[in-house]
């Protein structure tokens, strides 16, 4: 792979290096099958000169025996051909998925900065098969130069100069159907990038529907996608146009190139120079040009959209990640002692902090924005500007990201729930053989469940839709409990709860998590009544500390924090 990460040419040729089997094998079929539709017309000639002028019934069947061979080998060779450049196809994309998904997925993150999750869809969905398109596009493009050779040769066998006219106009053919590609392969790139901003924005409007139709939000936002789908169909409009000014430049191009053969035919015919079966038969490869000229045309198209797609898959692929990877292991067991230094980033300026292991803290900030900061620096989505976080004495930035979140388990407030079973959902991090009641009665979901038809093994809807906004926090909590990490933060875990369950749960929080560290960065009083200490976060700092009816009697700026 390149220094600076792969390239569009990279993926390309990643692509069909991966299927260079395949391709080699179609290529070859696909050359036999050129091979035999080229010498159709000549044997036609053979069986005029040979068979009708003479009127010899033996040449006659000998060459129309010839011809149904060919017809069978080449009908043969093009299904095979085509069965295998089609399999090349999917593997070629299939493979660029689960690079794509690699990357998306990779512990260190970043590939998803500044892009919707609609638009990765999109990348890995349409630009993979453009991409995947390619290789199949690739035993078209070298069965279509045999077939040009072996007509070159044919007419060189009837005529010198037919033969020397298609070796000599094939290459200035390429030529310019290659710079009339350039136009496309730029309002291809630009077509696909206006689709994928609009299936983003299609995905982020679907997910907060609910919430849309309860602030009467809608003709804003169906105002929005129509601006996105109108910029989206423009450009796609755009490329319809490149492609079809592309494609018929070239078969104009082509058809003047296939006239001139034609009429050079014709011209040496009436002077005597060629007979009447090899004028046929220069006629009839004329003809037979167009398809391989028509394979070429299809081809340049193909690998036009196709570069334009491989330039945005390895825009993901070089993402640059988040976090580095370190290599610094974490003692055995992990204590879940936690220590901040000068920790600064985003929001935050400054934040010393220190969390002893097995205690329960609460943090309070006026900022969601700080609070939001902290969570990314403690799940180690991202690094901190300047300052360290340790776990047990070793700073976050020398563990691997997948080890730090092994320890450290955070459980953002918009968390979302899968399309399974609640149990399902609930054992997500766990393997089937750990208990999980507990967790279910910590967070109250056990009582989620009682309601459902099936208990724990009703199956959710999409993100867990089916439930009310209470029901999927304390699913989500439960989750996060049964997972039972040595630190576990949880952001907001019961906004939607009401103040009685709210007060159960965070009991039996405190008891579940006993002699494990757990930080609740919330502002409600019932979760913060039942912590050891709370952390007041102002302007990014830290304010105060201590325990909660301390500061809520001592504290206005907590005080109106939490009590507002």
């Amino acid at each position: 792979m390149p220094a600076g990460g792969p390239t569009g040419g990279h993926v390309l040729r990643r692509a069909l290096g991966d299927q260079r089997r395949r391709i080699a094998v179609a290529s070859i079929l696909g050359m036999a099958h050129q091979v035999c539709e080229a010498m159709v017309p000549v044997v036609i000639g053979l069986v005029i000169d040979e068979a009708v002028a003479t009127g010899s019934s033996g040449a006659l069947l000998r060459w129309l025996l010839v011809l149904a061979a060919l017809f069978f080998i080449l009908s043969t060779c093009y299904r095979n051909s085509a069965r295998l450049t089609e399999s090349a196809a999917e593997r070629a994309a299939h493979r660029i998925r689960l690079d794509l998904g690699d990357r998306v997925l990779d512990p260190r993150g970043g590939a998803d900065a500044g892009r919707l999750p609609g638009a990765l869809t999109a990348v890995a969905t349409g630009d993979a098969r453009r991409v995947g398109s390619v290789a199949s596009a690739m035993p078209y493009a070298i069965s279509a130069l045999a077939g040009l050779a072996i007509s070159a040769v044919a007419l060189l066998r009837v005529s010198v100069p037919l033969g020397l006219l298609v070796l000599l106009g094939v290459p200035p053919l390429l030529w310019l159907g290659h710079r009339i590609s350039r136009p496309l392969e730029r309002r291809s790139e630009t077509e696909q990038e206006r689709a994928a901003h609009a299936s983003g924005v299609a995905a982020d409007l679907v997910a907060g529907l609910r919430v849309l139709k309860g602030i009467g939000a809608e003709p804003a936002a169906v105002s929005r996608y129509r601006v996105t789908s109108r910029d989206s169909l423009a450009a796609a409009l755009r490329a319809a146009r490149s492609r079809a000014w592309h494609d018929g430049a070239i078969l104009a191009l082509t058809g003047v190139f296939i006239a001139v053969i034609g009429l050079v035919g014709a011209h040496l015919a009436m002077r005597g120079t060629i007979s009447v079966g090899d004028l046929v038969a220069a006629v009839g490869l004329a003809q037979y040009l167009l398809g391989p000229f028509q394979l070429l045309t299809y081809v340049n198209g193909e690998f036009a959209q196709g570069r334009a797609s491989a330039d945005r898959i390895a825009e993901v692929l070089a993402s640059p990640p988040s976090v580095t990877a370190g290599t610094a292991t974490l003692p055995d067991p992990v204590a879940g002692q936690l220590r901040l230094r000068g920790v600064t980033h985003g929001a935050l300026r400054g934040v010393d902090l220190d969390i002893a292991p097995g205690s329960l803290v609460g943090v309070v900030t006026k900022d969601p924005a700080a609070a939001n900061d902290l969570l990314l620096c403690l799940g180690r989505e991202r690094d901190p500007g300047e300052g360290v976080i340790e776990l047990d004495g070793v700073p976050l930035t020398e563990l691997a990201p997948e080890d730090a979140r092994r320890a450290i388990l955070v459980a953002h407030h918009d968390a979302d729930l899968f399309e399974d079973s609640l149990l399902d959902n609930v054992r997500a991090a766990t393997d089937d053989t750990t208990d999980v009641e507990p967790a279910l009665a910590a967070a109250t979901a056990d009582e989620v469940a009682e309601a459902l038809p099936q208990g724990v093994d009703t199956v959710l809807g999409e993100r867990g839709r089916s439930l009310s906004g209470g029901q999927r926090q304390r699913v989500a909590l439960a989750r996060a409990l049964a997972a039972d990490p040595p630190v576990l933060v949880v952001h907001d875990p019961t906004t939607a709860v009401d103040t009685v369950t709210e007060s159960r749960i965070a009991d039996r929080l405190r008891h579940l998590r006993r002699d494990r560290t757990t930080i609740l960065v919330t502002t409600s009083p019932a979760l913060l009544a039942g912590t050891d200490r709370v952390v007041m976060l102002d302007g990014g700092a830290v304010a105060a500390q201590g325990p909660h009816p301390e500061l809520v009697a001592a504290h206005e700026a907590y005080r109106t924090a939490v009590l507002a």
